[in-house]
């Protein structure tokens, strides 16, 4: 984890010990990282939006971008605490009005996402926020969007880093030298 604060290691007993493993979803074989007793839990909830703001104000970001769907959860209350703007990149079609698309490939096939068009300005830094870095597909697809705008990445944070998946591998090439937070490696 980036930050310094007091109580890291309290912090991190916190949220992990309200993340409950689901096993065989959403298929056999896959053991889910389900976060919803976090988020139910304000205290965990609270601690975790309070390093994700931290982490805004420590990476000099402009606005905050979260990504579809647990993103959105994270990155909204980071960015309102931080004060800064919250912008979300959603799949292809669920934005109205003129949006900028980003095509990148899965394990599995391809995916596209979306963003407003007029949302992120070149003066703007730019902090991802997500829940998960697993194979690195949509935070690696985000940063090109972003940079497509003009605006710049300021760092990309995440809840969790799935450390047996190449995530990182694929992230840092994209990442250009910004920095990538963890908060917990699992």
């Amino acid at each position: 984890m980036a930050t310094t604060a007091p109580g890291a290691g309290e912090l991190r007993e916190l949220l992990a010990g309200r993340i409950r493993d689901v096993p065989d979803y959403p298929e056999p074989g896959v053991l889910f990282k389900d976060i919803t007793p976090l988020l139910a839990d304000p205290e965990a909830f609270g601690a975790l939006t309070g390093v994700l703001a931290g982490l805004c104000r420590e990476r000099g970001a402009t606005k905050v971008v979260g990504l579809e769907a647990r993103g959105f959860i994270l990155a909204a209350p980071a960015a309102v605490r931080a004060g800064l703007g919250f912008i979300p990149v959603r799949k292809a079609g669920k934005l109205p009005g003129a949006t900028l698309s980003q095509a990148y490939e899965l394990e599995y096939g391809s995916a596209e996402i979306e963003i407003h068009a007029e949302d992120l300005v070149p003066d703007d830094r730019v902090l991802v926020i997500d829940d998960v870095l697993a194979t690195g597909g949509t935070a690696e697809a985000s940063l090109r969007l972003i940079r497509r705008t003009g605006a710049r990445v300021a760092g990309v944070a995440v809840l969790m880093e799935l450390s047996f998946l190449p995530g990182r591998a694929r992230l840092e090439a994209a990442l250009e030298g910004a920095p990538l937070d963890v908060v917990l490696t699992v």
